[in-house]
């Protein structure tokens, strides 16, 4: 079975996506966007349901400045993921496996990750492409 967990900074911590966000509107010139958020997305195969919830705050998230979903929030604007293409590295996921299996000290198991983007705003097809 495949296990699915969303990760994203409290506000405060989002630096990241506040950066992106003010790039956005006044590097790219897109004034309809009026909020964007990041999350990490991975998806897990090989290990317990057990495993992977106790993998939830000590693996992917850090339960003092992040938030954790087992669902995509939802959005009014748009959404879109960016992941590895199959044959590339994606560090983020080799790193979560390689903790899994230390914790399990078992088998090291499937991991993939993905950045998702929350996009909020009247947003155009111009604006989306941009």
């Amino acid at each position: 079975m495949v296990y699915r967990i969303y990760v994203e900074k409290k506000p405060g911590f989002d630096g990241e996506a506040q950066g992106l966000l003010h790039e956005l509107v006044d590097l790219v010139g897109i004034r309809n966007l009026t909020g964007l958020r990041l999350l990490n997305r991975y998806d897990v195969e090989g290990i317990d349901e057990e495993l992977f919830r106790s993998c939830v705050p000590t693996v992917f998230s850090e339960p003092q400045v992040d938030v954790t979903y087992d669902e995509l929030p939802a959005s009014d604007g748009a959404v879109f993921a960016v992941e590895f293409l199959p044959g590339q590295f994606d560090q983020r996921a080799d790193s979560a496996s390689e903790c899994i299996q230390l914790l399990s000290q078992g088998e090291r198991p499937a991991v993939r990750s993905a950045r998702v983007y929350l996009l909020d705003g009247e947003l155009t097809a111009d604006d989306l492409a941009a």
